[in-house]
């Protein structure tokens, strides 16, 4: 495959990613960013870091040789290894989890929610808060094994209870009670929520041509050497000069003379 185009979506398909997401009964879909590139760079990252260590105590560099498919069949992660362990084929569950319930979405009155019940003590949580008390009890649902091996009879009852109120009402009870749920939220509504304006993860800055720009900001969050802030994106040649003195030595009359050739041209 090394002499073939590296595309993102073609990764998903041929790393085994898109298989696993979807509808049970329906097509396979991609990751609606291109998580492929992202998990390769990322990975890139580490092993640049891990050879400047080395060579901090042997003194001596290495090659680094990173491929999008090994970056993405090794984000199989659990899925991969469940394989390998029992060598069944996974499937796709939708917003469901395959070795945990109940772990998926439920509609409310109003907007849909995202709930996470990880443990038997959740789930006895959760019976309580929604009046199911005895499901907890029921030895179906004693244990996570039993509770996926019985979930078509789980599932209802749980599903039936979320329609009786709102969004708002269910997620304020759940979080009460220490329960792992959330909104099923859009792109706006995340960049403009109260927590990612208190981690500064949107920042703005001055543009040459737009006046502001906003940008997402770096996730890393570091003590003593903090991320320095983003830059506007370049305009068209708005670097050529800098870079050509800086990496190759030029004189500043002639990197920007030739940054403005450059310019006219296009």
């Amino acid at each position: 495959m090394a002499e073939r185009a590296g595309y993102d979506f073609v990764i998903q398909a041929e790393g085994g990613l898109m298989s696993i997401i979807g509808d049970p009964d329906g097509p396979p879909y991609r990751v609606g960013v291109a998580i492929a590139d992202l998990i390769t760079g990322n990975n890139a990252a580490q092993a640049v870091l891990a050879a400047l260590l080395a060579r901090e105590k042997t003194g001596k560099g290495q090659h680094i040789d990173m491929a999008l498919l090994d970056c993405q069949v090794a984000a199989l992660a659990n899925i991969a290894a469940g394989y390998l362990m029992d060598g069944r084929k996974p499937g796709r569950y939708g917003n469901a989890h395959p070795a945990v319930a109940p772990y998926q979405q439920f509609a409310t009155l109003d907007e849909p929610i995202a709930l996470a019940v990880g443990n038997n003590r959740q789930f006895k949580t959760l019976c309580k808060l929604l009046g199911l008390d005895a499901m907890a009890r029921d030895p179906r649902f004693a244990g996570n094994a039993e509770r996926l091996k019985h979930v078509d009879a789980l599932i209802p009852p749980i599903a039936d209870k979320f329609l009786t109120a709102g969004r708002a009402h269910w997620l304020a009870k759940l979080h009460a009670a220490g329960l792992p749920a959330g909104a099923i939220r859009t792109v706006d509504q995340v960049l403009d929520s109260p927590e990612v304006r208190a981690r500064g993860l949107v920042e703005e800055m001055p543009h040459p041509t737009l006046g502001t720009a906003r940008l997402v900001a770096s996730p890393l969050r570091l003590s003593e050497t903090p991320v320095r802030a983003p830059r506007h994106p370049p305009m068209l040649g708005e670097h050529t000069a800098e870079v050509l003195i800086e990496a190759l030595g030029w004189t500043k009359p002639g990197a920007e003379a030739y940054a403005d050739r450059l310019r006219a041209k296009t």
